[in-house]
């Protein structure tokens, strides 16, 4: 059954499938490319504008380590935050993959929005009057799509799952009264699980690719007070090189590996540096205003490499992701000591062009719009919550790449169509002072 023909689908199906590894972690559409701003809910009210500069819980040890100056004593934040994106395929004139027996599927539109949780914590302590000690463990990057299993372009993408979980040692000094600098170490570990069908002819299987790897970075800033009720924070974080070792497993309709499956590939994957700069003003005892620029360096991300393991390259994908900018505003009204309300709005440029998106990378600019409050109890509690939604651009999509970036619309279609995109992020925060 299995002769020269289905011996080609099966490598094209492996490189395709070992592909997305890498560029599955791109596909989500909760963050420009693949990355997860969602840090703490007390910024999220404000989408996240004047993040390098706000400091006014420990979360800033992501945001900004330096922000710790301005904390006292010991602090702990927990945050939770739930996703719900959505990436509705609106076909257009796809093709489908051949023979003509799978022609029929064509009309199941497909959806790669899934709920997702996001969860971060922090802590901090003062060592002595000039410096700080924090500790962060949140996940900076992640996806997790699914489209429904008869969708038209099953061959190019079904699931993803794409996790982070980084731990953020930091330190910060106060050097005078009006400037204070800050720096950590992150240990970052990714793990990746992804699918598509595989054509095989007369009839379907599955392609199925895990993968993992652990890589260290760095973070760094400053912030300057220009008074007590003015200051400005610039914030550098690092990118991350990793190199993912993953394990193919091709099945046919039966769920029976295909002959010399599993086997092992390994890819490189830099993840992106991102420098921020961010302004913060008390106007007066009820209103404060925040602004903020980021620069994210997605064009690290122009190409996927993959190696068989034993050394022989199997395949070269282009990428050709370019670099973005996030502009955000942001103003908070505090009503007493106890209720404060926030607001925001943010641009958040995407890194995926038009001749590159694909069904795992359905991405594209985006406008968020936020509100937000904080209520405390207490001098030493308090509790924020936050809701945003993301109005995407519509994202257009013509593709049938197969194997080593080449057109195969015969193994795996040709995806014509747009994608409708929006997501919904509610976020809760729990901090205690002590």
């Amino acid at each position: 059954m299995y002769r020269r023909n289905n011996h080609a689908s099966q490598e094209t199906a492996l490189i395709w499938s070992i592909g997305v590894v890498l560029a599955g972690v791109s596909g989500s559409v909760v963050a420009s490319g693949f990355a997860l701003i969602e840090q703490s809910a007390s910024g999220l009210g404000n989408a996240y504008a004047g993040g390098a500069a706000v400091a006014e819980d420990a979360s800033t040890i992501f945001f900004n380590p330096a922000g710790m100056s301005r904390l006292s004593g010991k602090q702990i934040v927990v945050a939770a935050h739930v996703i719900q994106p959505s990436a509705k395929f609106i076909d257009s004139v796809s093709v489908p993959a051949s023979p003509a027996v799978l022609h029929s599927t064509l009309a199941v539109p497909g959806d790669a929005g899934n709920w997702q949780f996001v969860p971060n914590g922090y802590f901090t302590m003062e060592i002595n009057p000039q410096m700080r000690f924090g500790l962060g463990v949140n996940a900076p990057f992640g996806l997790k799509t699914e489209y429904p299993a008869g969708w038209v372009g099953r061959f190019q993408a079904l699931k993803s799952s794409v996790k982070t979980v980084n731990v953020n040692p930091s330190l910060s000094y106060r050097v005078n009264e009006n400037f204070s600098i800050g720096a950590g170490l992150d240990y970052q570990h990714i793990t990746a699980h992804l699918s598509n069908a595989l054509n095989l002819g007369a009839t379907e299987g599955m392609a199925t690719v895990s993968g993992s790897d652990s890589a260290w970075g760095y973070n760094f800033g400053g912030l300057y007070e220009i008074n007590n009720s003015t200051r400005i924070g610039v914030a550098y974080r690092s990118s991350l090189k990793y190199k993912l070792n993953g394990t193919a497993l091709l099945t046919n309709a039966a769920g029976a590996a295909l002959p010399t499956y599993p086997t092992g590939v390994t890819s490189g994957l830099k993840t992106p540096d991102t420098l921020s700069v961010s302004f913060f003003s008390k106007l007066d005892s009820h209103w404060d205003v925040m602004a903020d620029a980021s620069r994210t360096g997605w064009n690290k991300f122009s190409e996927l490499r993959l190696i068989k393991n034993t050394g022989a390259l199997l395949a070269v994908t282009p990428e050709n992701w370019s670099n973005t900018w996030r502009i955000a505003v942001g103003g908070n009204y505090h009503y007493n000591e106890r209720w404060t309300a926030r607001g925001g709005v943010a641009y958040d440029q995407s890194p995926v062009s038009d001749a590159f998106r694909t069904a795992r990378i359905p991405d594209n600019g985006r406008t968020w719009l936020s509100v937000g409050g904080q209520y405390k109890p207490g001098k030493n509690v308090a509790f924020d919550f936050g809701y945003a939604h993301l109005f995407l651009n519509n994202a257009s999509i013509s593709n049938n790449t197969g194997a080593a970036g080449t057109p195969s619309t015969a193994t795996v279609g040709n995806l014509v169509g747009t994608y409708n995109n929006s997501v919904n992020i509610l976020s809760v925060q729990y901090t205690h002072s002590f």
